[in-house]
């Protein structure tokens, strides 16, 4: 049998090469190439009958209710049968507690299998007496791949976790565990494991220093979910998002709290998040928009002089791209001058924010501490803003204002020509740009 030939593969964008470069030239990342050892050659394949669309018949699976309604809403309703989710995060963050408690919601009425090659079954058992629940849930302390595709063949279980994939390890393949070539091997085997056999499966695993998902990028397109759960361990507050769904939508948000007895749901974030202890200077609410529901944020701001030749402008759950401009716009159009002082932009209880509509907020919240004057009482504010000064309208302005008006608020500020169906009794403040916005919105 001819020896297998060894390549050098890149974690990141995939590219291959026969000896180690220090720089991948696919990608031109530093330190990403590690050894990747490329198998004989395959057996003969057969060949398959053809099929036409039109002779399929796609029968719309029932999805499998995960028992955890934030964990559902972003899946997209629960679990498709015979998918294949990948759930990342950082160590510590609360994987395994999360998927160990839909584990045991769904074992009630399904087989749920848990395979574990990190934690022994006593340390599992542990876990699951302090959440409270479990007893159903059947466990398998393997890393051998084989020994789990047939153990998943032979049961057959209706919803599959292994905790986690980097922790495989196919003897066929001849590099170590966690390698690039065994992370692909056990990815592709166990996805084609889950089709054959229906079984929803969900894989566990690791990240790197940068937040992204360890292994190669085939990792991710092999996959029909990718789910990053974020959050510090050292706070209560965790945020479950989609990267990638194929039955359903990226946009949906998942808000955790972690208690004594495990991970706990947060239905109505906006009461922990919006949230704000009267009226303080370089603070703003924003309602911010994820997905399809309407979340309320409060961001805070410091402006302070700056003694370096290059003031900072640091964001922490902001796009620091957005900021910037947010700033430049200010001191052009609302005559707010922070070219020699420091801005920091900070959103409350670790939520990052991805959408435009809060532009506003971020410019109300720098203009109160750069002025030293705060907001007004219940105000909460949306709105994109343009390079020009402009307010542009926001999406679904109506969900925003219920939302608003659902937890007291009194007053809004939002852009010209806004819907205001939503607002019930609130106070609807309509400016066209940035500058009358801000006259609006300080005491």
């Amino acid at each position: 049998m001819a020896k297998p030939a060894i390549n050098y593969a890149c974690t990141d964008c995939g590219y291959t090469a026969g000896r180690w470069f220090g720089k991948c030239p696919g990608c031109d990342a530093f330190g990403t190439l590690v050894e990747d050892v490329v198998g004989g050659p395959s057996s003969k394949a057969q060949q398959q009958p053809l099929l036409r669309l039109v002779d399929v018949k796609a029968d719309e699976a029932t999805r499998i209710p995960t028992g955890v309604p934030e964990f559902d809403r972003v899946l997209g309703g629960g679990l498709v049968p015979a998918s294949v989710v990948l759930v990342g995060g950082e160590p510590g963050v609360g994987k395994s507690t999360l998927l160990l408690t839909a584990l045991a919601a769904m074992s009630r009425d399904r087989r749920a299998l848990l395979v574990t090659g990190e934690e022994s079954v006593a340390q599992v058992k542990l876990r699951a007496e302090r959440l409270g629940g479990g007893d159903k849930v059947e466990i398998l302390a393997e890393t051998e791949l084989e020994t789990v595709l047939a153990t998943l063949e032979a049961e057959r279980p209706d919803v599959c976790v292994i905790d986690s994939v980097q922790t495989l390890y196919s003897s066929e393949v001849g590099s170590a565990p966690g390698s690039v070539a065994q992370v692909r091997e056990a990815a592709g085997r166990m996805m084609r494991a889950a089709k054959e056999l229906c079984v929803a499966t969900i894989l566990v695993g690791h990240v790197t220093k940068d937040g992204s998902v360890a292994g190669p990028r085939v990792l991710e397109h092999l996959v029909d979910c990718v789910l990053q759960f974020e959050g510090d361990r050292y706070h209560a507050h965790r945020v479950l998002r989609a990267t990638k769904n194929r039955f359903g939508s990226t946009n949906e948000l998942g808000v955790f709290e972690m208690t004594g007895t495990g991970l706990v749901g947060v239905p109505d974030p906006s009461e922990l998040f919006g949230r704000a202890a009267g009226s303080e200077i370089g603070s703003a609410v924003a309602c911010a928009l994820e997905g399809t529901r309407p979340i309320l944020l409060e961001i805070q701001s410091l402006v302070a002089p700056s003694d370096l030749a290059m003031p900072r402008r640091v964001a922490t759950g902001v796009d620091p791209k957005r900021l910037a401009m947010i700033v430049a716009v200010l001191g052009r159009h609302a005559k707010i001058a922070l070219g020699s002082a420091d801005v920091f932009v900070n959103v409350a209880g670790g939520v990052r924010i991805d959408e435009p509509g809060a532009d506003l907020a971020v410019a109300l919240a720098i203009a109160s501490a750069a002025k030293g004057v705060p907001t007004h009482e219940s105000l909460a504010a949306f709105g994109e803003i343009g390079l020009t000064g402009r307010l542009r309208p926001a999406a679904q302005a109506d969900r925003r204002l219920e939302e608003c008006a659902k937890l007291g608020l009194k007053t809004v500020i939002a852009p010209a020509d806004t819907p205001t169906t939503g607002a019930r009794k609130l106070q609807v403040v309509q400016a066209e740009t940035l500058p009358k916005a801000i006259a609006a919105g300080l005491s």
